[in-house]
């Protein structure tokens, strides 16, 4: 089978959807961040540690939706630290959003190696994982059989959560206050709104969509925690959501190209190409994607620009 024959198949567009769904959760928390107008950069590390928490406490604990609930309660204490220190000690967002990463990623193994021993991953552990669902009426479909008829439970999920997302920002009040907190916190509080309660509130939907994403990494994608396994996906999440200007449905077909990037990398790898080529394929598409959201946006305010000009 040639390069090609293997990207033009029903399996590589299932492997889009799957390399996609960890990224389209963390577009959804950083969709609700932005719409708090939240400069958080603290995902990569809350999904870190919801991977590492759900693995091992699957395993401790032998079930697989308490495994799952102690992964989110470990994204959510990242969650929770970012926003006592953004929202309570005004301090810098970007500088506590780089130490949770820093601290994603080393804590991680440091708590790893603490409760097994190892120090690259929890394979000596029986971690569960998140079935698959047998959609058995797509079985026989050509080309959506493949793709959508064997699908992990998280995926169907993550569906789900982009019109539950959609519906929460657009459709109640809550997701008004939301909103109205990101674009005028003053005219909020003149209304009554407490800004600092709303982008808190915000906070912790977004730690628990982010943590989420983690879970997949370590009880779908694999059955166990690895090192650093998020690998940057925290980012391309925030960047899914930057070209998408905060919309979850345009953010979650942002996440899939972001997630055909990733399956083109698998791809690339198993025909024997360079590692390092492989490897920077998702980061070359999002650098290009926030190139094309640069130059529209520059487009757009000279627009806007013009017209004023035009009315005076």
């Amino acid at each position: 089978m040639s390069i090609f024959e293997a990207i033009f198949s029903p399996n590589f567009l299932s492997s889009i959807v799957r390399m996609a769904t960890p990224l389209i959760f963390v577009a959804m928390a950083a969709c609700i961040g932005r719409q708090a107008d939240i400069l958080c950069i603290a995902y990569e590390g809350m999904m870190l540690f919801a991977a590492l928490g759900g693995a091992l406490g699957s395993a401790f604990t032998h079930s697989l939706w308490l495994g799952a609930l102690i992964g989110i309660l470990s994204g959510m204490v990242i969650a929770l630290i970012f926003a006592y220190f953004v929202l309570y000690l005004d301090t810098s967002a970007m500088l506590i959003g780089i130490a949770l990463n820093t601290l994603g990623s080393c804590g991680t193994i440091y708590l790893l190696y603490m409760l097994t021993g190892r120090k690259s991953d929890s394979t000596t552990l029986t971690s569960f994982r998140f079935p698959n669902v047998e959609l058995k009426f797509l079985k026989d479909v050509p080309v959506l059989g493949p793709i959508f008829a064997n699908q992990n439970l998280l995926t169907w999920i993550a569906v789900v959560v982009v019109v539950l997302v959609f519906i929460f920002i657009y459709k109640t009040p809550l997701g008004l206050r939301v909103r109205s907190v990101g674009e005028d916190p003053s005219a909020a509080i003149s209304l009554g709104i407490n800004v600092r309660r709303t982008k808190f509130i915000a906070l912790m939907i977004s730690g628990v969509l982010a943590s989420m994403g983690g879970l997949f990494m370590s009880m779908a994608y694999i059955p166990y925690f690895t090192k650093d396994m998020v690998s940057g996906r925290g980012f391309i999440g925030i960047a899914a959501c930057n070209l998408a200007g905060g919309h979850p449905v345009v953010a979650a077909l942002c996440a899939l190209v972001f997630g055909a990037a990733d399956a083109l990398a698998n791809v690339v790898q198993a025909f024997r190409l360079p590692a390092q080529f492989a490897s920077m394929i998702p980061y070359v598409v999002t650098i290009i994607g926030l190139c094309f959201a640069g130059m529209s946006d520059k487009r757009s305010s000279r627009k806007v620009k013009r017209s004023k000009k035009v009315e005076v």
